[in-house]
């Protein structure tokens, strides 16, 4: 694809700058000063400078200003938090502050962070649209948002809709993007009325996103189980007959729509009822094998930097909804908040698995046309249940108490398909069974139900009008219920003379519980009015449960097929993290320069990993002893002139493992014996996944033109150093080095429109953002290896790439009707 001529992106490095997440607010030129940005995140209405933890929150113009569409582009703005771009196939993993001891990757995201849709937990990589603001709290915050808040937690917060005013915004975006043989789109629509003056009023937001893609799949099998996956790669005509291209095979279709209703009967009762739905339907990976296959696979010296090599096309298709109910009644003596959520979530996704069938080294290799793949089905519904009172009042006493309820069921199943190879085994292999029509080699059932309960409370006394002290708790009870069963349905049949159509599930229940208490304590000092320290000391954690993976046979026989959990390989326990956090914020000039900074020192113990089992490699997750993070986070923003502003954050972490963590990796021998400490993780080995080092810094100048149009110039600049990919890039962990990307847009408009010229990736970066397994796949492995078979045809391991340059025009109506 031809990159964008020169002389365009001369133009507009000329005329442009990129924005900064602070926009003054519209005063007279004397008082102009940085915007104060509303925050709910200590549960109580407050601005992020008055708020004794690190926070950072982006609002809407910020979201606008820096093309913010989801969570990896917020991460890149927020110090401590790191969301590296998987595509839109597989979700970013979420780390703060560097805890993570999964391998990068999909799936690495360990759940260490809690995301939030208002005031109902939700995972939802959500599109932006109609967003208030995005609070990212950083640090653990285990009394007041409970399980999963290890590192932190995520809150969008959705526009509510206004009681004043019928309004109707219309939006669209077309962008080209460098590698990608088609336009994107995206466009929109929100919609505000009163139904009732004062009392009842409804907003509607639509936004619909064609993201065609850039990454290619150019060696799919024609027919499965038929066609060659490694045809004579001499004999085009060959390679044409057997297998097909797939452009631009990453791409995204997604729909997000939200309806909310607000009703407010007397001046001291407001509730909001709303609907939030996304679809997202996403084709392959955004992965690419440019560097990433052995030296003996031809397809080394011909695949391209934005080709994939898998050999099946892996659409994805995942649905979130959410009705919740949220109420805030104001009681005088205290402010009293319900907050009822259900959600669910159905995904419907294929994924190539010929290399996991292949590296288990039972000789499907030796079948020329052997490809193989899941398809995976799973739904998930959740009930969630929140009361708490916040005093109100003088008083120098305040406090929060609260009861939580959640309760998730889970179900899923994994089907794995063999086209044709049924036929070879019988015919050339001798098997003496039956031909599998359905070609199911292997199928997977799990059915999960977790249960969460705990009270929390927080405590504050105002000592004196700057010291003030807070301590907080939270006792929490949960329960984790699995019943799972799997079957090897085409060996069963092949070689064990089952019938055909056969499926035998014998299943197996599981169950975990625990219950505990979390501790948090708090000191703030306004030194000034605009200058505020504190001190945090605080928890959080994480439930552990019961992976789901049938439990072996106490005897295993030699030479037989199993895919099943040794008794260690059943469970895992819960995690925790206590933080030590020691933060600085300051106003001043009249408020026209802000620094924030915060020193931390976080304690994780019996860190939950991401593992696989010994017997036929299935995803599981164990225990791995304790780790610690520590480091700076500084964040600053300034308004140079009252037409230039400025804003830049800066964090490193240096997050390690404080004890040696026997087998971290699972490596075992052919007799499922735990090979040499190599693959062990060493005390003082860096954690994966996240950079050490964070940077960011945006500028916007904004000025009159054509008589009263606004012109906004805006300029953007991330960098992260190094990632590793493995904890002490031992085992076969590599090093993904450290990048920068420039943003530029230039924004013209008056009260009721905008358009907006942009450049993501302005210089076009190619740079690697994950990885997806490691070199032991095509040979390179550091020590001996099991499971290395057919590395000279190995397309399992890859990298992640973050998005080419894309050049684009949004515009915006705002009708006042």
């Amino acid at each position: 694809m031809e990159k964008p001529a020169l002389s365009l992106v001369a133009i507009a490095v000329t005329s442009v700058l990129l924005p900064a997440p602070a926009k003054a607010q519209e005063q007279t030129a004397a008082d102009k000063a940085i915007e104060t940005i509303q925050i709910t995140a200590t549960r109580r209405s407050g601005t992020v400078q008055e708020a004794p933890l690190n926070i950072t929150a982006l609002n809407d113009d910020v979201i606008a200003e820096q093309n913010i569409k989801d969570i990896s582009d917020v991460a890149r703005w927020v110090p401590g938090l790191s969301a590296p771009d998987q595509g839109a196939r597989d979700d970013a993993a979420l780390i703060v502050r560097g805890l993570n001891t999964n391998s990068s990757g999909p799936n690495s995201d360990g759940g260490t962070v809690a995301t939030y849709v208002g005031e109902i937990p939700l995972y939802i990589n959500m599109r932006l649209t109609d967003i208030e603001r995005v609070e990212v709290l950083i640090g653990p915050q285990g009394t007041l948002y409970g399980a999963g808040t290890l590192g932190g937690a995520i809150r969008y917060m959705p526009k509510a809709p206004d009681l004043d005013f019928t309004t109707l915004k219309v939006f669209g975006d077309i962008s080209q993007m460098a590698e990608s043989d088609s336009v994107g789109a995206e466009g929109g629509l929100i919609f505000n009325t009163p139904l009732i003056e004062d009392k009842l009023a409804l907003r509607a937001s639509l936004n619909y996103v064609n993201d065609p893609g850039y990454i290619d799949y150019n060696y799919v099998v024609r027919q499965p189980g038929t066609s060659l996956p490694d045809p004579d790669w001499s004999n085009a005509s060959e390679v044409e007959s057997n297998l097909k291209r797939v452009a631009d095979a990453n791409g995204e279709k997604t729909l997000t729509t939200r309806v909310a209703l607000r009703w407010t009967p007397t001046d001291w009762l407001d509730t909001t009822l709303s609907y939030l739905r996304q679809n997202q339907k996403a084709e392959g990976r955004s992965i690419v094998h440019a560097t990433s296959l052995a030296d003996s696979n031809p397809l080394s010296d011909i695949i391209g930097d934005y080709e994939s090599a898998y050999r099946v096309e892996e659409p994805y298709e995942r649905t979130d909804s959410l009705l919740s109910l949220e109420i805030t009644a104001d009681l005088g003596f205290a402010e009293l908040v319900s907050a009822t959520g259900m959600s669910k979530w159905e995904e419907d996704g294929q994924r190539d698995q010929t290399d996991l069938l292949i590296r288990l080294a039972f000789s499907y290799e030796e079948f020329p046309a052997f490809t193989a793949f899941t398809r995976e089905l799973g739904e998930e519904k959740i009930f969630t249940q929140e009361i708490r009172l916040v005093s109100q009042g003088d008083s120098d006493w305040s406090w929060i108490v609260g009861g939580y309820y959640n309760k998730d069921e889970s179900d899923g199943s994994s089907s794995e398909f063999t086209p044709g190879f049924d036929e070879y085994a019988i015919d050339v292999w001798g098997a003496e069974g039956f031909l599998r029509p359905d070609s199911l080699e292997y199928y997977s059932v799990d059915d999960t139900e977790v249960t969460e309960q705990a009270l929390f409370g927080e405590l504050s006394w105002k000592a004196t009008d700057k010291l003030e002290f807070t301590v907080g708790t939270r006792f929490y009870k949960y329960e984790v219920d699995n019943s799972s069963a799997l079957d090897l349905p085409l060996y069963e049949t092949v070689f064990g003379g089952r019938d055909p159509d056969s499926i035998v599930l014998d299943f197996e229940n599981s169950f975990a519980e625990d219950d505990g208490n979390l501790l948090k304590f708090n000191t703030n000092y306004k030194f000034t009015r605009d200058i505020l320290g504190y001190l945090t000391i605080s928890e959080g954690f994480r439930i552990g449960g019961s992976n789901s993976v049938a439990a072996c046979p106490q005897v295993l026989e030699p030479g037989k097929q199993y895919v099943c959990a040794e008794p260690d390989e059943m469970t895992y326990e819960a995690d925790t993290t206590t933080n030590y956090e020691l933060g600085f914020k300051s106003s001043w000039l009249k408020n026209r320069f802000h620094f924030n900074a915060a020193l931390f020192n976080v304690d994780w113990d019996n860190a939950q990993v991401a593992g696989a089992t010994v017997n036929g490699q299935q995803p599981i997750t164990s225990n791995a002893g304790s780790a610690n993070s520590k480091g700076v986070e500084i964040s600053s923003r300034a308004l140079l002139t009252d037409d230039f502003s400025v804003y830049a954050t800066f964090a490193h972490t240096k997050a390690k493992l404080t004890e040696d963590a026997p087998y971290l990796f699972g490596v075992v021998d052919d007799q499922g014996t735990p090979l040499q400490d190599f693959y062990d993780g060493k005390d003082g080995d860096r954690l994966p996944g996240s950079p050490e080092n964070q940077f960011s810094f945006g500028a916007t100048y904004t000025t009159e033109v054509l008589g009263d149009l606004l012109l906004d110039l805006t300029y953007g600049l991330t960098y992260q150093s190094d990632v590793f990919t493995k904890v002490g890039n031992r085992a076969d962990g590599e090093t993904l080095p450290g990048y920068s990307l420039s943003n530029i847009a230039a924004k013209l408009s008056d009260e009721s429109w905008s358009v907006t010229f942009y450049i993501d990736n302005l210089f076009d970066k190619y740079a690697y953002s994950a990885v997806r397994r490691d070199k032991a796949d095509i040979g390179l492995a550091k020590f001996p290896v099991m499971n290395s078979n057919g590395t000279d045809i190995q397309r399992n391991y890859g990298h992640y790439l973050i998005r080419p340059r894309t050049i684009g025009l949004n515009f915006s109506y705002d009708f006042t009707l």
